[in-house]
């Protein structure tokens, strides 16, 4: 299992550039958690694909029905006190902080394209080039 970032899950679901990395760490691991917050970041993500790529409302709506798919069974949600003060001692969003604290109490690592993140949490935050599962 890894918990697995907003950005990671929409590079598997969307096509693009980073996609195929997505795709091998799918197949490397497929059971991928989240907080529940990654519902609302991914509808974010894909709210911008549809202004600014061209997205239909269909395909966001298809995409957001893989997502819930994607983590059924495996959204958690995180205590609010870890989570701020995750974000105070690693200096990071409340939102990262959330992936953090998940991917801790799970005793899983975090996988996220985010490199400032990755920086602030090398403990526990991996790059998707370097993930090799266990």
């Amino acid at each position: 299992m890894i918990v697995a970032d907003s950005n990671l899950a929409a590079n598997l679901l969307i096509p693009g550039e980073k996609s195929e990395l997505a795709d091998q760490i799918f197949k490397q691991d497929s059971t991928w958690a989240a907080p529940l917050l990654c519902r609302s970041e991914l509808r974010n993500i894909l709210t911008l694909y549809m202004k600014k790529e061209g997205m239909s409302l269909a395909q966001a709506q298809h995409t957001m029905e893989k997502a819930e798919s994607l983590l059924r069974n495996r959204e958690y949600a995180v205590p609010l006190d870890k989570v701020l003060e995750m974000a105070y001692r690693h200096r990071i969003t409340a939102c990262d902080a959330e992936f953090v604290v998940l991917a801790k109490q799970l005793d899983v690592p975090l996988i996220t394209f985010d490199g400032p993140l990755r920086k602030a949490c090398p403990e526990i935050a991996i790059d998707p080039e370097k993930f090799r599962p266990s």
